[in-house]
């Protein structure tokens, strides 16, 4: 016991780790993409790409039958035929999903041309409906992923599952980068995106560790994966207008070039989010189903040796960028992307909110995915609601804090279910609270320090 407890923390401090350093290089790689792409493309094609990307990652959380986190939590995780049952499904979804991304692009264009869409949205480019058909491609590519990565996850082994990402970011922004030197436009990011995921699936197949693909069904693996799968459907598709619902939001109600500002400014917010998110998926949920398996009363144990790591980093960063996220965007971009900053200030506020989303991770853990679902619900319809009332009470900022306020609908619940399954500690969450105060005066430090070296500018609110 004691040797699978040390087992279990080494694996656990290397999947942190390499989860911590290939966040470093993939924001590396992504921001300075950003900056270079963000002098070389106009913000309306941002918008289109956010809004494009949107649909396909809608039209793929509509059908997750939780593929990963069966894998992950099925005492059958690792057998050769409940994997490649896994991957057969896997690849029927993909072709499926095709379909409907290319339908997608086809009804918004006779939507178009019909006059039915909105005269000046985003969804009145003209460009949307070709790209969406265009990357609707990746739906079959990334249907034949491997399921060795998932089996990486299974057993925290990151490491060359970072490297696997970081090789095949590099791959798409070079195609993208190539493509730029002779047309730009925004095919230049759909190509990217297409190699990337292309390099991806490939890579997944002769690079990784683990059981070999074949086309294969058991019945019972079939039945076992969407049985457990259902919840995570529900959960993906409520997830999807909970995370993707700001943007088709304001699609309906601002320009392609004010959407890609907004765009811009989630992006310093998501990419401190996702790396947070990304442990928690990669790194705690997989530890948490391993100790339920083995050691279920240590789980609240485990939870807050987490929770500490990710509450620090989540208050500290929202604490900094409710400063400084003016002076930064006018330190890294140019007049056209202004507004983005008062955008990411009010943003920043979300990552408050992360720490508690810890705890989904121990209910999927517990085999209780449903209560993901309720949860999810919560935020949903508060979206729905405060969004559409805050534009027209106050335009685009009263849009912003919305969705900000959204995100703090859910707690009381998941405070309640922490309570009912025994792993709140009040105590622990209030003392983590100092490093919002630490980030605020970090915030202040850097703002100085940013109109110190390259000036900034003064944007009023609107």
């Amino acid at each position: 016991m004691a040797g699978e407890q040390t087992s279990l923390k080494r694996r656990v401090m290397n999947a942190g780790l390499w989860s911590i350093a290939g966040f470093f290089l993939n924001s590396a790689i992504r921001f300075g993409s950003n900056l270079v792409l963000a002098r070389l493309l106009m913000p309306d094609m941002f918008g289109v790409m956010a809004v494009a990307s949107t649909v396909l990652v809608g039209l793929h959380m509509f059908s997750d039958f939780g593929i990963k986190q069966n894998i992950i939590q099925s005492s059958r995780g690792r057998e050769s035929l409940f994997l490649n049952t896994a991957w057969s499904i896997q690849i029927s979804r993909g072709l499926v999903l095709f379909c409907a991304a290319f339908s997608v692009g086809l009804v918004i264009l006779i939507a178009g041309r019909s006059g039915y869409v909105p005269f000046g949205t985003a969804y009145a480019d003209a460009s949307l409906p070709p790209v969406i058909c265009v990357l609707s491609v990746s739906a079959i590519v990334a249907g034949f992923e491997s399921t060795k990565i998932f089996e990486a996850s299974r057993i925290l082994a990151l490491g060359r599952l970072t490297r696997l990402e970081i090789a095949c970011q590099i791959i798409g922004l070079i195609s993208t980068m190539t493509w730029l030197m002779f047309d730009r436009s925004i095919w230049a990011l759909v190509s990217g995106g297409i190699t990337s995921g292309l390099a991806r699936t490939v890579l997944s197949h002769v690079w990784l560790p683990g059981t070999p693909n074949r086309r294969k069904w058991d019945p019972q693996a079939a039945s076992e994966i969407i049985k457990f799968g259902r919840w995570i459907m529900i959960s993906s598709i409520l997830g999807f207008f909970v995370n993707a619902g700001d943007k088709l939001l304001l699609g309906g109600m601002i320009d392609a070039r004010t959407l890609g500002q907004y765009v811009i400014a989630s992006l310093f917010m998501a990419s401190i989010e996702g790396i947070l998110v990304k442990m928690m998926q990669d790194v705690s949920f997989p530890s948490f189903s391993e100790v339920v398996r083995n050691r279920p009363l240590e789980l609240k144990k485990h939870y807050y040796k987490f929770h500490l790591v990710i509450a620090a980093t989540a208050y500290f960063s929202a604490g900094s960028l409710m400063i400084c996220g003016r002076d930064l965007i006018a330190f890294l971009y140019d007049q056209r992307y202004s507004t983005s900053g008062w955008m990411l200030e009010i943003l920043s506020v979300i990552l408050i909110t992360v720490p508690f989303r810890l705890a989904t991770q121990s209910f999927l853990a517990l085999g209780a995915p449903k209560l993901l679902s309720k949860i999810i619900v919560l935020r949903l319809a508060a979206m729905m609601i405060l969004v559409p009332g805050g534009f027209y009470l106050a335009g685009v900022q009263g849009a912003v804090g919305a969705i900000v306020l959204s995100h703090f609908s859910y707690i009381p619940t998941i405070v309640y279910y922490n309570s009912m399954y025994k792993l709140l500690d009040v105590r622990r969450e209030f003392l983590v609270s100092i490093f919002i105060p630490l980030g605020l005066a970090f915030g202040f430090l850097l703002s100085r320090g940013l109109m110190f070296f390259g000036g900034t500018l003064h944007v009023q609110y609107p």
